[in-house]
């Protein structure tokens, strides 16, 4: 793709607008109704967004207040994020398994006096939490939840519940935002344009939230120059890649910013998305056919899983090729680090994975590989605009213009993000290599030290099992112990088929499956250090998930909370 024409750093509501006459017609999105994609052009698409622009204005929303998004992936979550934004308001995004205490939390802790909400549960949440929101004016429901519904519900079990007077001033449906935007469109032709169009670079865009790994999340503002600096940058390394016209299958939450990136990155280019739930992107791609594909580590793995249990390498190729649909050519792997086993399997296969890094504080990459200049062991080199350096103790410290300025209402936590010179601290340990690209060695906090006072950092010995298609996650444990341990969850899908391809019988797969395990310790175990291997290990039960509160929106580990989830298990170990 020929990149020059969408490298103006403009604010992410600009794309669609600016290019709507050539696209008004063509699909935006594709949205799954009665088992079939039900089209959104560009131009429906357009106008919501329109409409909830001159809506907030209406609730009497100013430029840089913050309205905030509570809801699972859906065309009205855009339409919402992008006219808070064409206004010159702030998106304040709440991932959709948020429980009411860390919803409300964000909502106060923002000052949003908007917040719109899709799906029962979360308004459940929403109207549990309904005493601690103070500042909030305006709840607008993006679907057909009854929320007098969920309130009867809350009140037959005797929860907290605002009252139906409340309710009345406050709740707003979808129908009744499209319905006051038109009619202020109506009114006032020109009245969306002058709000877009005055939007400037330098105003705060969005505040993510952290993903809390450990303690309270801190609120990130992102000015659209952060993001739309990182975007060129972005676009400028991966364009070789990224076909005109293209399809992509969009399953990332756009709660985070990896998600929001991804259909704002559509935005510009013109893509065709087709929404998809998590639990079945995969199922669905051999139909869609995508040729872009972003996703986090576990979702290559799972692809790759398919392909892996197979030990001739043409036979894998080809059911790669099925199960991706055959045209996938741009690949992009964030969230956390990708096996290399993973990334060599889909390269023979004429599929390369580009993986880079970075943080939500930097809106959010800071390296990527190139489609012409990549290293299989690196996450990349920097990007254009942005500076990289080596703290005394390995520490990445990054500096350019996509860095944000510091936390929502957080001074000290703002002053120990940042070195006296103003290099910011990502808490990340690397190193560069000789021609340039960096390593991630290790998370700073996440370090274990054995009794021996040797630092391990797990990350480096969990992600080498990817390359096991039935090992879902493995977390290593052994902080001041004598030797580590490891909890292992397999995926019972791949497991299942590992087994049958082995044609082991029921009576005897329990024990087949441990015998694999220990067979993939003691492989993993002859790439490490003695300090660093792994002496004993559990097959853990329940699964971790999101909604446990084990794994963030980007599955990465919740390490603490893993360990005081499974600690017993861990502790019998050493036992």
């Amino acid at each position: 793709m020929d990149a020059t024409p969408y490298l103006e750093p403009r604010p992410a509501p600009r794309p669609i607008f600016d290019h709507l006459d050539e696209r008004a017609e063509r699909p935006r999105f594709f949205v799954s109704s009665g088992g079939r994609w039900q089209p959104i052009t560009w131009a429906e698409h357009a106008a919501e967004i329109e409409h909830v622009a001159l809506f907030l204005v209406e609730r009497g929303l100013a430029p840089g207040d913050r309205a905030a998004i509570f809801a699972p992936n859906r065309v009205e979550w855009m339409s919402a994020a992008l006219g808070i934004q064409a206004m010159g308001g702030v998106m304040v995004p709440i991932y959709p398994a948020s429980t009411a205490d860390q919803a409300a939390y964000i909502v106060e802790h923002s000052d949003a006096t908007v917040l719109f909400v899709a799906g029962a549960e979360q308004l459940e949440r929403v109207f549990r939490s309904w005493p601690a929101l103070r500042a909030l004016r305006t709840v607008v429901v993006m679907d057909d939840t009854s929320p007098a519904a969920v309130a009867a519900h809350l009140r037959a079990r005797g929860e907290p519940c605002p009252e139906a007077e409340q309710l009345e001033q406050a709740l707003v449906h979808w129908p009744g935002v499209r319905h006051a935007g038109r009619a202020r469109a109506e009114a006032e032709p020109e009245r969306f344009g002058a709000l877009l169009h005055a939007v400037e670079l330098s105003q705060t865009a969005q505040m993510l939230y952290t993903s809390g790994t450990t303690g309270r999340p801190k609120g990130v503002p992102l000015t659209h120059a952060n993001i739309a600096y990182n975007w060129v940058d972005w676009l400028r390394s991966n364009a070789p890649l990224i076909d005109d016209d293209a399809v992509d299958m969009l399953w990332l939450p756009m709660s985070h910013i990896f998600g929001f990136g991804e259909a704002c990155a559509g935005n510009y280019l013109g893509f065709a998305s087709y929404l998809c739930e998590p639990k079945t992107v995969l199922d669905h791609m051999p139909q869609v056919r995508p040729n872009v594909f972003m996703s986090v580590p576990a979702y290559w793995e799972k692809l790759a899983g398919k392909a892996l249990v197979h030990d001739d390498p043409t036979q894998q190729t080809r059911v790669l090729r099925e199960v991706t649909g055959g045209r996938l050519r741009f690949c992009l792997s964030g969230g956390a680090g990708l096996s290399r086993d993973v990334k060599e399997l889909f390269y023979r296969s004429d599929m390369l994975i580009i993986e880079g890094y970075g943080l939500t504080e930097c809106s959010p990459t800071l390296t990527l590989n190139r489609p012409d200049d990549f290293r299989f062991d690196s996450v990349g080199k920097p990007l254009a605009s942005v500076e990289l350096r080596l703290g005394d103790d390995g520490e990445i410290l990054a500096r350019g213009p996509n860095v944000f300025s510091g936390y929502h209402k957080d001074p000290q936590a703002t002053a120990a993000a940042f070195t006296e010179d103003g290099w910011f601290r990502t808490g990340d340990l690397g190193r560069m290599t000789d021609d340039g690209f960096l390593q991630i060695t290790g998370r700073k906090k996440e370090i274990l030290v054995t009794a021996g006072g040797k630092n391990v950092p797990p990350a480096n010995i969990e992600t080498r099992f990817a390359s096991f298609p039935w090992v879902q996650h493995v977390v290593v444990y052994g902080d001041g112990k004598k030797y580590l341990v490891a909890g292992v969850w397999l995926e019972e899908a791949a497991l299942r088929v590992a087994l049958d391809d082995r044609g082991v019988p029921a009576a005897e797969r329990e024990a087949t499956a441990r015998s694999m395990v220990e067979t993939a310790v003691d492989e993993v175990n002859a790439q490490l250090a003695r300090f660093e291997q792994i002496k004993r290990f559990c097959v853990m039960e329940p699964p971790l998930s999101v909604e446990g509160g084990h794994l963030t929106s980007t599955l990465k580990l919740r390490r603490k909370n893993i360990y005081e989830a499974f600690g017993e298990q861990f502790e019998a170990l050493y036992a």
